[in-house]
């Protein structure tokens, strides 16, 4: 549910597109001098207006936060935009494909409005930095911790100053006493510790200690039950959790989650309208291609187009990937299966292309649109390796927490083709946790540029 604040400035960005189009008309009335035009640009602003409060809140642009540098909110903001005019302009081609399309006026619309949405970030991101940075409403935090997650916290609120917390004090009890380069005054003994917070008024008091210091937390909140000051919990999970433990509501009780899937149901719910909705596209723009490639696969060798074989998708559900076949047909093992190796000569002349430039992972797609994958995440492997690696490869069952990928954080960083050592699947593996824990819309859409920069081509793929 979106709050107040985020409200207001989806608001802002649907008047701000209007506005633009509205600017545009001004400047390109020659290009609206025909009825038809008119009511292209008229249905082309209504769903485009429309259309952003759907994909803006999808990419993620309101939870961007002042704290992030001014070129990665921008270039948030700017994919959202020009993805938005994407699907406008596919769209309002496909239901006024009687009437002329206005493409300078368009064009100019586009421009002016990615200006104005560049700017209104701009003006509150210096609003912001600059109240924050003047100190106007700064809340003063004594933190109680150990060792090295409370320091890790008060590095992180001397680095985000915007954020409105200022670290005044710390105590752990098995520290040393602080000495004159401390940055601040650090406490080991809780006496002289409470007597500080008090005098100095501190109005922020947070635990940052292992679930195991109990009695510290409540000798703490005992403490300091009298005085009007916030007491937040921060648990230090960092020895337990697989990925970081995020406070989650389960049966109206609050949990902490140690090892479970980072992304909570409603992330894996707009990943999954994006990766269909991609699919969608991808598929009608390569369709052509598609057709290509299997017309040269059925006229180079015997067999079928497509390939299909048996993986495992998000919670181990098994079902059947799609690919162009590569190789001539050949007998197959039950509960082997024999990687492709380089010079392998079971692939195809046809095939060896597709492997090097990975044209035969498109029909992929349809799993995709089928929700068996997603556009990105880890790679699936055949069942036997799974039942190999498994065994053998630390964490490897965890990459099975979401919908696995066309294309990968793994793969975009070398590690694709042939697994024949262990510290190659390992390497994978780790690349893929990697990709779970810092998963982000921004993070897919990298992988997904980087796929198509250098991924139809590597060195491993054969």
């Amino acid at each position: 549910m979106p709050t107040s604040k985020t409200m207001r400035y989806r608001l802002l960005d649907v008047a701000l597109v209007v506005t633009g189009a509205m600017v545009a008309s001004e400047f390109c009335a020659a290009d609206l001098a025909v009825a038809g035009a008119r009511l292209f640009a008229a249905s082309a602003t209504a769903f485009s207006a429309a259309l952003s409060l759907a994909i803006f809140p999808l990419l993620g642009v309101y939870l961007l936060r002042s704290r992030r540098v001014l070129a990665s909110l921008t270039g948030r903001v700017l994919f959202a935009w020009f993805a938005t005019q994407a699907f406008t302009l596919l769209v309002t081609l496909t239901i006024h494909r009687a009437n002329p399309a206005p493409y300078i006026w368009f064009a100019c619309w586009t421009g002016v409005t990615a200006g104005t949405l560049l700017a209104s970030r701009v003006i509150v991101h210096a609003i912001l930095s600059r109240t924050r940075h003047a100190r106007s409403n700064l809340r003063r935090v004594a933190i109680v911790g150990t060792a090295e997650h409370c320091e890790q916290l008060v590095r992180k609120i001397a680095a985000t100053p915007e954020s409105g917390f200022n670290a005044v004090m710390t105590l752990d009890l098995n520290a040393p006493p602080a000495n004159a380069a401390s940055a601040i005054p650090r406490y080991n003994e809780m006496f002289a510790f409470a007597q500080h917070v008090r005098s100095e008024n501190v109005r922020e008091l947070w635990l940052a200690l292992p679930i195991s210091e109990q009695a510290l937390i409540s000798a703490l909140v005992d403490e300091f039950r009298n005085d009007l000051i916030n007491i937040r919990f921060l648990p230090d999970v960092r020895s337990l959790a697989l990925f970081d433990g995020g406070l989650v509501d389960l049966i109206g009780v609050p949990a902490i989650n140690l090892i479970a899937s980072p992304l909570s149901p409603l992330a894996l719910a707009r990943k999954d309208i994006f990766d269909r909705a991609f699919a969608t596209v991808a598929l009608v723009a390569l369709a052509p291609l598609l057709l290509v490639i299997a017309l040269a696969i059925k006229l180079s060798s015997r067999g079928p187009v497509l390939f299909t074989q048996q993986r495992k998708g998000a919670d181990g559900q098994v079902f059947r990937i799609l690919k162009f076949r590569s190789m001539t047909m050949h007998t197959q093992h039950a509960g082997v299966v024999q990687q492709a190796t380089r010079n392998d000569p079971r692939i195809t002349a046809v095939g060896a292309l597709l492997r090097r430039t990975s044209l035969d992972e498109l029909p992929q797609f349809f799993n995709v649109l089928r929700g068996d994958m997603s556009v990105v995440g880890p790679r699936p492997h055949a069942i036997e390796h799974d039942a190999l690696y498994q065994t053998i490869v630390d964490d490897y069952i965890h990459r099975y927490r979401i919908k696995p990928g066309i294309t990968g954080w793994a793969q975009i960083n070398g590690f694709r083709g042939e697994t024949d050592r262990i510290e190659k699947m390992q390497g994978r593996v780790d690349h893929d946790l990697f990709y779970l824990r810092n998963w982000s819309f921004a993070l897919d859409l990298r992988i997904v540029i980087a796929t198509v920069k250098r991924g139809f081509k590597h060195s491993n793929a054969y």
